[in-house]
């Protein structure tokens, strides 16, 4: 009896499957954890300053990875940063900045998710809509476009890019949401 395809052919193709969907999993994990370390107030349990949340976003990062804005909005507002350094300097000021805002509130939501592996580089784009709620009343909702890269490194996928474009900012009204917590409990045990 004869088959199209060998014993040896068939484990190797499902081998290479299995492989993609745990690369999938993994850059959809990561992603995720970016998205959740960058929200306010942070959720992360043990993350008593910006400088540690900063340090735990960084680890998700190649040590030559780029953060950058494109496009008319978000160019001039994030512009381009490349390797830990630039990308450290660039969370450093946005927390700054964050803290001078008066930011109570920022959570992200990532949709229309698409994840392609090439062996150990991948790509994935979302959609991420975050409101934001300030001390002074002030509230908006922002969406982006992500088209970023990833790259597999002894074994562990991390970002080698974060690359957002602006779809839109509105403003929301004054006391749209309520029951605003000021600290995250969540992962508290």
């Amino acid at each position: 009896m004869t088959t199209d395809i060998s014993v040896t052919q068939m484990v190797t193709n499902l081998t290479r499957r299995v492989e993609n969907l745990e690369a999938e999993a993994a850059i959809r994990r990561i992603e995720a954890r970016y998205m959740f370390l960058c929200d306010t107030p942070c959720p992360e349990a043990g993350v008593t300053n910006n400088a540690e949340r900063i340090e735990r976003i960084l680890a998700l990062y190649t040590e030559d990875a780029i953060w950058e804005g494109v496009g008319d909005y978000y160019k001039d507002q994030f512009g381009r940063c490349a390797g830990k350094v630039a990308l450290r300097a660039h969370f450093q000021s946005f927390w700054k900045d964050e803290e001078e805002s008066g930011l109570l509130l920022n959570v992200h939501y990532l949709t229309s998710e698409q994840i392609h592996v090439d062996g150990d580089e991948a790509e994935g784009q979302w959609v991420h809509c975050q409101p934001w709620i300030f001390r002074d009343g002030r509230s908006l909702l922002r969406s982006s476009r992500l088209n970023n890269l990833f790259r597999r490194e002894d074994g562990v996928w991390k970002i080698s890019r974060t690359r957002t474009e602006n779809v839109f900012i509105a403003p929301l009204s004054s006391g749209w949401a309520t029951s605003i917590p000021t600290k995250s409990v969540l992962m508290d045990t």
